[in-house]
This record gives structure tokens, sequence and C-alpha cells, in this order.
């Protein structure tokens, strides 16, 4: 199993859809919180299982939440480039591909 790392603007994404859920009700949010981590930690031991949708990126869909993780699947890691809300303009992670 790959370790995993999160651009910094994926992992603000986490955090403020963790809250909005939990903010609902505590359960909710932790349903969230544990469906984002199967995601990641499926994606850490198997990445190349998920599909590519734009170049190298990977896509792997919860199940229950309106969100999708998308990753690079480096040598030494898994890199999240987004925690992106399904609703979301598909393409506004793109620009924390470039350096």
């Amino acid at each position: 199993m790959k370790p995993h790392t999160f651009h910094s603007e994926a992992n603000d994404e986490y955090a403020a859809a963790a809250v909005h859920y939990a903010g609902i009700s505590p359960e909710l949010g932790g349903r969230f919180y544990d469906e984002i981590e199967r995601l990641i930690a499926e994606a850490s031991a198997a990445p190349h299982r998920f599909r590519r949708i734009d170049g190298d990126i990977r896509r792997h869909l919860a199940e229950d939440f309106p969100y999708a993780l998308l990753y690079l699947d480096e040598p030494d890691r898994i890199w999240i480039v987004a925690v992106m809300p399904l609703k979301r303009d598909p393409d506004y992670w793109k620009s924390r591909l470039s350096p």
C-alpha cells in the first residue's frame, strides 16, 4: 500500500465537506469521513484499478455521497489532487497540476 498526500486545496475540500456533513448530523459526518477514507485506502492499495479521466489523473467514485477522489499514482505515493463534489465544474481542479 502506497502512502498518500493531499494537495493543500484537496485537503481543504475534504475538511470543508466533512464539516458540512457533520453540521447536518454527526453520524452523517462520520459516514462521509469513513467513505473518503475507504476511497483513499482502495486507491493506495490498487492505484491502477480506477479509471483514468484526464491524462494520468484517476477517479474513484464514492458510493454514498456525490464525491470523487481524484489522484495521481506517483512512484512513491498517491497524490490526491481533489476531493471533488460531483456537482462542481468537472475541470476546476486542473490548475492544481501547474507548478
